[in-house]
């Protein structure tokens, strides 16, 4: 265990929430799925979480092992696993990773300060000979319920569009509407015409947001499974892409400056480049 005073908030989501107030943590009912060894098994922080992040870190955990062929991936030494304290209030951090053909990188991150907040992250880093886009879903909630959740596949394409084949199978989905959808930040352009940002407003809301995640998942997967290597002049276009993507969200600002506060500089440049948005080295 890395015991740290402060809180990893990871997401580029962190632009929204600090207006959150105290999450209630009631009987809730959230069911467990076997999960592959991380090494030092725990109880996961998401049976104590917000149903809708109980029920989407099950499903993604479900969606990876069901169809691609997981392995495990090292983060660094003690980022596994976190506490600490935010503002007299303990702090808790899971990190969850795995690897596969296709992806490189596969980051599950669930975070509870106290009573006052849960927060899942999760991104999908493809392997650079595949030409696969970034997954990336996040959800942040409060006592008023969930403030914020998106989902997108963001391209890394040189024409920084998703390819023909992702955008026909995606317009299927259509996902309904919603009361509130949130604005994207003006640094935004890295994310896709079919991200869905917005806070739901009634369970009705927060189950359609999981449909429509759970369907750009499993279409994302697919598409990993079908994928073939690219040449080598391709493969360093969509290295590029990718490179992008994790420098573009390494330098939000906003986001550094909350870590910094909670880390410290240091610890928030190491933790951002090292497990967050980590940028592949050329070959």
């Amino acid at each position: 265990m890395y015991v740290v005073k402060g809180v990893s908030l990871s997401i580029s989501l962190i632009l929204y929430i600090v207006s959150i107030t105290p999450l209630e943590l009631t009987d809730r009912k959230c069911f467990m799925t076997e999960m592959l060894d991380t090494s030092q098994q725990q109880s996961s922080l998401r049976q104590e979480q917000h149903p809708l992040i109980c029920q989407l870190a099950d499903l993604i955990l479900d969606c990876w092992q069901q169809n691609l062929d997981l392995s495990p991936y090292s983060l660094p030494e003690g980022l596994g696993y976190v506490e600490g304290k935010l503002e007299g209030e303990k702090l808790r951090i899971e990190n969850r990773c795995y690897q596969t053909r296709e992806f490189r990188k596969m980051h599950l991150e669930l975070a509870k300060v106290g009573s006052n907040l849960d927060i899942l992250h999760c991104v999908m880093f493809p392997r650079p000979e595949y030409p696969l886009p970034m997954f990336g879903c996040d959800i942040v909630a409060g006592k008023a319920g969930i403030s914020a959740a998106i989902a997108d596949l963001s391209p890394t394409s040189p024409e920084k569009t998703l390819s023909s084949s992702y955008k026909q199978q995606l317009s299927v989905l259509s996902p309904t509407k919603f009361a509130e959808h949130r604005r994207l930040p003006s640094w935004a352009d890295i994310f896709s015409e079919f991200c869905l940002f917005v806070r739901p407003q009634t369970e009705l809301e927060e189950q359609n947001f999981l449909e429509y995640t759970e369907g750009m998942l499993k279409i994302h997967c697919q598409q990993a499974i079908q994928a073939e290597p690219l040449s080598p002049q391709q493969q360093e276009l969509y290295l590029a892409g990718q490179n992008y993507y994790c420098t573009k969200q390494q330098k939000n600002d906003k986001t550094r400056r909350v870590l910094e506060k909670a880390f410290g500089p240091d610890w928030a440049e190491y933790y951002m480049k090292s497990v967050l948005f980590d940028v592949p080295q050329t070959k």
